[in-house]
This record gives C-alpha cells, sequence and structure tokens, in this order.
C-alpha cells in the first residue's frame, strides 16, 4: 500500500509514483529507515542489498534515480555509482554515507558524477528537497534532450527542402521582423495569386 502526501495534487502523486528510486545500503535497518522516510512522497521504490543485487534490478527495471551507501563489501558505493554511470549514464545517483569524508566526497562527484553527497544520519527535510531538486533537474534534462532532437529533426528537413527548392530557407527581414520580397518573388506570387 502507497501513502501519498495529501499537499500533493493528484497530477504530482502520479508523477511521483511514476518515479523510481533504488536504494543500495547493505543494512536492512538503513533500507527501511529510508523506505519509511519516503513512503508518503508516492515513489517506487525498489531496495537492494549490496551492489550486485542493484546492479541486476538496474539490468531489469526502468531506475530514474539510485541513492547508494558507500560502505560495503565487496563493492563500494563509489565504484557502484560510477559503474551505474558507465552502464545508465541517464539515471541520476546520490551516495549516503556515515562514513564521509572530502576526499570521498570529491571522488564521488567527479569519477561517478554523483548529484548529491548525503551524510547519514540523514535530515528527511534535505533528502526530500534533494530528490525533489533532483527530479526537476532530470526532467530538464530530458526536455533539453527532447528539444534537441527536434531542433536536429527541423534542421534536417530545412536542409532537404533547401536542397529541393534552393534559396528556400532564405528569407530576408526588415529590422522590426517583416519579410522582404525580391521584385521576382513578388511577380511570382501575382502569377500564381
Amino acid at each position: 500500500m502507497s501513502l501519498h502526501d495529501p499537499s500533493l495534487s493528484s497530477s504530482e502523486t502520479d508523477l511521483r509514483a511514476m518515479r523510481r528510486i533504488l536504494i543500495v545500503d547493505d543494512e536492512e535497518f538503513i533500507r527501511n529507515a529510508l523506505r519509511r522516510a519516503l513512503r508518503r512522497e508516492g515513489y517506487t521504490l525498489l531496495l537492494a542489498a549490496s551492489p550486485a543485487e542493484a546492479l541486476e534490478i538496474l539490468a531489469r527495471e526502468p531506475i530514474d534515480l539510485v541513492m547508494s551507501d558507500h560502505l560495503m563489501p565487496d563493492m563500494n558505493g563509489l565504484e557502484f555509482l560510477t559503474l551505474c554511470r558507465e552502464r545508465y549514464p541517464d539515471v541520476l545517483r546520490i551516495m549516503l554515507t556515515g562514513h564521509a569524508d572530502m576526499t570521498t566526497a570529491i571522488g564521488a562527484i567527479n569519477s561517478g558524477e554523483i548529484y548529491r553527497f548525503l551524510s547519514k544520519p540523514w535530515d528527511e527535510t534535505e533528502l526530500k528537497v534533494t530528490l525533489t531538486l533532483a527530479f526537476e533537474r532530470q526532467d530538464l534534462e530530458r526536455e533539453n534532450h527532447r528539444l534537441r532532437a527536434a531542433l536536429n529533426k527541423e534542421r534536417l528537413y530545412v536542409h532537404l527542402l533547401e536542397r529541393e527548392y534552393p534559396g528556400i530557407a532564405q528569407v530576408s527581414r526588415t529590422s522590426n521582423g517583416a519579410i522582404v520580397l525580391t521584385d521576382e518573388e513578388l511577380r511570382t506570387i501575382e502569377h500564381t495569386g
């Protein structure tokens, strides 16, 4: 059963339910505490006890954000999140650790291209705000990617039109934006109109 924050509109609740967060921590009580902290936010939460289990989940499930502990047996969080970035570059990455030091933080940000580095114990408000901001950033990046793809498609279309009808894409305008037509273009319009 999923509980939702009553202050959220139904469209915000629906959008959050579509957000899939993978929590990776070798300590069960930490995974459960994060689940409790986020249960009313409406996200779909998946839990993994190890990086190996997390990689299995990532291979079969669409995930938007991975939140990983740093100190885990077999593979630390920095190694895991770096691997995650290489295999799943569109997945946001957050490192959560109780053993923070500046070297680890810098390595996490540089090598794993981590969105944020949060310390244990976490502040629930900071955690929730961080997730909201992370998803806003992800939305902006996805929209930017979509718009770039649409622009490239439009450029290709204009290029094809220009190849078939030379000069069609060359429009002269006045300083106030009005289109300037040559005498030949005016005669063509008058002849066809």
